[in-house]
Order: C-alpha cells, then structure tokens, then sequence
C-alpha cells in the first residue's frame, strides 16, 4: 500500500549498486558475463547499465562496462545518503508507534 513504491524502488537500487560494484571489481566486463555472476536477467543488467551510464558511474568500453568518472565522488557520498533515509525511517517508525492501535 503506502510502501509498495518504496520497496521496489530499495529492490531497483539494490540491483544498480550490485552491477556497479561488480563493473569496479570486474571492469572491462560485459552484459552477458554481469548476467551470469550477478543471476540477473540480460534485460536487467542491460537496464542498471543505462541507469548507471547516465549517472556517469560507468562508461562503455569496447571490452564492456568501466567505473565512469562519477564513482569516486558517488561512493564518498552514499554513506551520508544512507543516514538521511535512516533518519527519515527512524521517524516514521516513531510515528508509527505512536498511533494508537
């Protein structure tokens, strides 16, 4: 209900985050091998990998993906990202217990 969008969109950035960190360890490396180390679907890799392009966090190469321009400054910053939605979950769970059941 009110947390369906939610959860897809953790299920969607969870997968991104998987094909990035496997483009940094792996790199040069392409759709069909991200699929087979990941379980991914071809069409799902492909996806992350557009998602990730335009995000500058990987490049094409002819050998496949490569970390793009943006990783170092991407990685620096998720942690901070991650404690603001912490907090933001930490106050809705308060709000939560405090309604009356």
């Amino acid at each position: 209900m009110l947390l369906e969008n939610i959860g897809a969109e953790l299920d969607l950035t969870e997968r991104h985050l998987l094909v990035l960190k496997r483009v940094i360890e792996e790199a040069p490396i392409g759709i069909l091998k991200l699929a087979e180390i990941t379980g991914m679907q071809n069409h799902k890799v492909r996806y992350s990998l557009r998602v990730l392009e335009q995000a500058n966090l990987i490049k094409p190469s002819a050998q496949g993906a490569v970390p793009g321009d943006a990783v170092q400054r991407f990685l620096q910053e998720f942690e901070c990202e991650l404690d603001k939605i912490n907090s933001k979950v930490s106050r809705i769970l308060e709000i939560e217990a405090s309604i009356q059941k």
